[in-house]
């Protein structure tokens, strides 16, 4: 497909652009009068080396957002190469497409290349330690933009959950809480295990105020407030104003396939010294989520394709 942008605004190409955080960047970096450019997994698999080098040539952006990604940490297990394809080698495959169009290179990686035992919120000065083959694949992503590229913007975040997660097929935590919410059977939440879960409409500002400023290397935003998952549950019930029966339970009682890290906390504290505002209270989002939310349903369906 050849492209032909406006050359009187910068152009930004979002990877995985009909993601929750993907749709967040849009409207973010159209606000501030960008030339965006989405492409979701129908129109450009990033496991496609010739192909991403094809688009990326084709827009010639300033910058290239990669918020693709293979999430599905316990199927992981079972498919590790999958994992390594999207989430490593997808991403060299950008880094190479940025570097030959001289294009800065922004990829999103996880709190899960830690392995939550530190006890504290991880700094990005901190060790990496992957507990599984999901946050293996995602530490090799970083790695491999770190190999080709001068400088790349690397993103670590934590538990992203956005109200266009209401229409992809995953959804996010507060969608499955409120799914499961309907039953009326009990619901078992993990109170042993504490993260920072990321409102995607504030990790979106912050990533593109990163941008702006020039910022490059490894950065983490997290929700920047420690909470267990349990706890969450019970902020999104109090929002909705629920009550289902919800019961704590912990990593031993709840299995999965892949190994979590426990205390897996973001410091927001390196973002925060280059003057951006600290993440306001989950509370606030969780709210904020829920209006949204009920506005996206009165709304039609999200398109798809080409933006400008």
């Amino acid at each position: 497909m050849s492209v032909v942008p406006p050359r009187d605004r910068p152009r930004a190409l979002i990877l995985g652009h009909l993601g929750q955080l993907g749709m967040e960047l849009v409207q973010e970096l159209r606000a501030r009068d960008y030339a965006v450019y989405g492409f979701d997994r129908d129109a450009i698999d990033i496991t496609d080396r010739e192909r991403v080098e094809q688009v990326v040539a084709s827009v010639d952006p300033r910058v290239v957002i990669n918020s693709a990604a293979y999430n599905q940490v316990d199927v992981a297990e079972r498919e590790p190469l999958a994992a390594l394809a999207a989430n490593a080698l997808g991403v060299r495959n950008v880094a190479l497409a940025c570097r030959q169009s001289d294009a800065r290179l922004v990829h999103f990686s996880t709190d899960y290349v830690f392995d939550g035992s530190l006890g504290r919120p991880y700094t990005e000065e901190d060790l990496p330690r992957p507990l599984g083959a999901y946050a293996v694949s995602k530490l090799a992503g970083e790695l491999y933009a770190q190999a080709y590229l001068e400088t790349p913007l690397i993103i670590r975040t934590c538990g992203v959950f956005g109200p266009w997660g209401r229409r992809t097929a995953r959804g996010n935590f507060i969608e499955t809480m409120l799914r499961l919410s309907a039953t009326g059977q009990p619901i078992r939440v993990v109170e042993d295990h504490v993260a920072s879960p990321t409102y995607a409409p504030w990790l979106a500002n912050r990533t593109v105020e990163l941008i702006e400023r020039g910022a490059h290397g490894v950065f983490h935003i997290g929700g920047g407030h420690p909470i267990s998952w349990f706890r969450y549950a019970q902020l999104i019930f109090e929002a909705a104003g629920l009550n289902p029966p919800l019961v704590p339970t912990s990593e031993r009682e709840y299995r999965t396939e892949a190994r979590r890290p426990q205390f897996s906390v973001l410091s927001n504290a390196k973002m925060e010294r280059l003057g951006l505002a600290p993440m306001p209270p989950l509370e606030e989002a969780i709210r904020d989520y829920l209006a949204r939310r009920a506005q996206l349903d009165a709304e039609g369906p999200a398109g798809s394709g080409l933006l400008t």
